[in-house]
């Protein structure tokens, strides 16, 4: 592993930083990748050597990790510095191999969770259950081409998580046993919680909704905290601060910045599931709203309805023809019932609560700036 550059002071230029300057920052992302690409070599070499058409798996792997914005590595590696750690020291390639952990385990989440909620696109691609059914019928194979496209996405999956465990062992080796014993602590209850939302989430889209807006707003928001928070934001932060050794309180302390932002940061890509510009996020404009999803959005919507903007939402959400003419009327009753700006002031709100968390913390420079730039760029992005 390279060592880290050094660089400016983390606040200089900073307003306004975009995710991908200050995940840049340190060398972080050119050492996550160096990691992901010889994980990727080994994973590659394996399949190959077991039969060669496992490569497609390879290649598939590949294209998914390929891109993403890494903000889960760098809160890690700045969390890591906030903690004390050296970035000329000898375990600056630990935390980066950390750091592709997450990604890689990132990688297996969004393969099941495309399947899971049937999305044609990934980063402006086809995602992988849709490339691999395309692939089937045009070679006119045999079978049902979307269950087999929906298996291997599956697998896929599978494969990354199992090489998210290697990345993250392997990394391990060779530092102190009550640091090892603390990372995979973390990183071990990450998987289960993950899990846990997914099942969440499973079960909101089928129970009854609509006329308890508090119950299913709670319920729209413990899946936020379970699938996407703690393991987008909150877990990798308390990695860090595990890699550095910090003792048990100081990795538990790490939540009361890293819940927030991490809520926050879900918020954020509700808004743009239905709001985003396709060009930017990869995903077609309301996008959201086809699948049907019950975010805190749509729930503030039709808390704030009048009868005709109600009926609207509950006969049209989930439709997965939706055209471009009910989308655009979607959106404008969860801009009129006031919905969008709601969950605006929400995402304001909990990204104060989480810089004052942050400011108690006394966490060391200049990881703890650089974790409130990380935030504040998270909760702000367009895609």
């Amino acid at each position: 592993m390279p060592p880290a550059p050094s660089v400016p002071d983390p606040a200089a230029g900073a307003a306004g930083a975009s995710p991908t300057a200050l995940v840049d920052r340190e060398g972080v992302r050119a050492g996550v990748d160096e990691a992901l690409r010889a994980a990727s070599a080994g994973l590659r070499d394996e399949l190959v050597a077991t039969h060669p058409d496992a490569d497609e798996l390879a290649d598939a792997t590949d294209e998914l990790l390929t891109g993403g914005k890494r903000l889960r590595a760098a809160f890690c590696y700045w969390a890591w510095r906030a903690h004390g750690g050296d970035p000329h020291g000898p375990h600056r390639g630990v935390v980066l191999r950390g750091g592709a952990a997450l990604e890689l385990f990132q990688a297996a989440a969004l393969f099941h969770d495309d399947v899971m909620d049937a999305s044609d696109t990934r980063r402006g691609h086809p995602t992988a259950h849709r490339a691999f059914g395309a692939r089937h019928r045009g070679l006119g194979w045999s079978g049902d081409a979307d269950r087999y496209g929906e298996n291997a996405a599956i697998l896929l999956g599978d494969l990354a998580l199992i090489a998210s465990h290697r990345e993250m062992g392997d990394a391990l080796d060779g530092v102190p046993a009550p640091v090892a014993s603390s990372a995979r602590g973390v990183f071990g209850r990450m998987q289960t919680e993950v899990i846990v939302g997914q099942y969440l989430d499973v079960q909101a889209q089928v129970l009854p909704w609509g006329d308890d807006p508090a119950a299913d707003e709670e319920r729209a928001r413990a899946v936020i905290r379970s699938k996407s928070a703690r393991y987008s934001v909150e877990h990798p932060i308390a990695l860090g601060a595990a890699l550095a050794g910090a003792d048990d309180a100081a990795v538990a302390a790490t939540s009361a910045f890293g819940l927030p932002v991490g809520e926050a940061f879900q918020l954020r890509d509700d808004v743009l599931g239905v709001f985003g510009d396709a060009r930017v996020t990869g995903k077609p404009a309301g996008d959201d709203l086809r699948e049907g999803k019950r975010t805190v959005l749509v729930i503030r919507a039709l808390a704030a309805a009048t009868p005709a903007q109600r009926a609207l939402l509950l006969t049209h959400l989930g439709d997965p023809e939706l055209d471009a003419g009910t989308v655009e009327d979607l959106r404008a009753v969860l801009v009129e019932t006031g919905a969008r700006d709601a969950v605006e002031a929400l995402i304001a709100e909990l990204t104060e609560q989480a810089a004052d968390a942050l400011d108690r913390a006394g966490l060391a420079e200049p990881g703890a700036t650089m974790l409130g730039l990380l935030a504040r760029a998270a909760v702000e992005r367009t895609a």
